[in-house]
C-alpha cells in the first residue's frame, strides 16, 4: 500500500500519532495489576504481545538492565498469587510477560527484534503512512513467531517419530525375547515327550519278544 498523503501533512500525522502513543504508554506505565492484565489480554493481544517491547512497555533502545527491572515489576503485578480473584487471566498475562522477557534476555532473539524494528523504521523514514509503519512492525513479529512455531512443530514431530521408532524396537525386542523363552520351554517339553514315547515303545517290543513256557499236558497211558 502506497501513501498518497502530502509530505507535510504526513509528517504532522505521524508526529501526532507518535505523541499519542507515548501518552498511552505513560498512562499505562502506572496501571494497577487488574489494568495491566486487561492491557495484556485486550482484543488483538495475540498479535500485539508478539512485540516484547510493547508487552514490557519499554523502548527498543532501553538497556537490558532496565528491561529486567521492568520485567520484574510487571511479573509481580500480574502474578496469579497477587491476583487470586482472577487467577486464570493473571496466569495468561504472567506468561506473556515471561515470554517477552525471555525473548529480550536472549542476545540472539533480541537482535532479531531490533532488526525488525530498525527495518520497519528505516522503511518508514517518516515518508510512509503510520498504518504502514505499524503493519510492518507487527507483520514481521507475526512472521518471526510463525517461523518459531514451525521449527517447534518440526522438532516435536521429529521427537515423536524417534520415540515411536524406539517403542517399536522395544516391542520387537520384547516379542523376540518372549518367543525365545517360550521356544526353550517348549523344547524341553518336546524332549521329555519324545523320551517318554521312545521308552514306551521299547517296553512294548520287549514284551512281545518274551514267551511264556508252558509244559505239555500229561497224557494218560494207553494199555493194549
Amino acid at each position: 500500500m502506497t501513501c498518497n498523503i502530502p509530505l507535510p501533512e504526513k509528517d504532522t500525522k505521524f508526529n501526532e500519532f507518535y505523541t499519542e502513543v507515548k501518552e498511552i504508554e505513560k498512562r499505562d506505565s502506572v496501571l494497577t495489576p487488574k489494568q495491566q492484565i486487561e492491557r495484556l489480554l485486550r482484543p488483538g493481544s495475540t498479535y500485539r504481545n508478539l512485540n516484547p517491547f510493547d508487552v514490557l512497555q519499554v523502548e527498543p533502545d532501553t538497556s537490558i538492565e532496565e528491561i529486567k527491572k521492568k520485567y520484574r515489576r510487571l511479573s509481580i503485578l500480574v502474578h496469579p498469587d497477587k491476583n487470586q480473584d482472577d487467577p486464570d487471566r493473571a496466569q495468561q498475562a504472567f506468561e506473556a510477560v515471561n515470554k517477552a522477557w525471555k525473548t529480550l534476555e536472549n542476545e540472539e532473539t533480541r537482535k532479531k527484534c531490533m532488526d525488525i524494528i530498525e527495518e520497519a523504521v528505516g522503511r518508514t523514514d517518516i515518508m510512509v503512512c503510520v498504518f504502514e509503519y505499524f503493519y510492518q512492525i507487527y507483520g514481521n513479529f507475526v512472521d518471526m513467531e510463525r517461523k518459531r512455531r514451525e521449527l517447534a512443530d518440526r522438532d516435536q514431530e521429529e521427537r515423536k517419530r524417534k520415540r515411536e521408532a524406539e517403542i517399536e524396537d522395544e516391542e520387537n525386542a520384547k516379542a523376540q525375547k518372549e518367543w525365545q523363552k517360550n521356544f526353550e520351554e517348549s523344547r524341553q517339553n518336546r524332549v521329555n515327550s519324545w523320551q517318554t514315547f521312545t521308552s514306551k515303545s521299547k517296553d512294548k517290543k520287549t514284551s512281545k519278544k518274551i514267551k511264556v513256557f508252558k509244559p505239555p499236558k500229561n497224557k494218560p497211558e494207553s494199555r493194549s
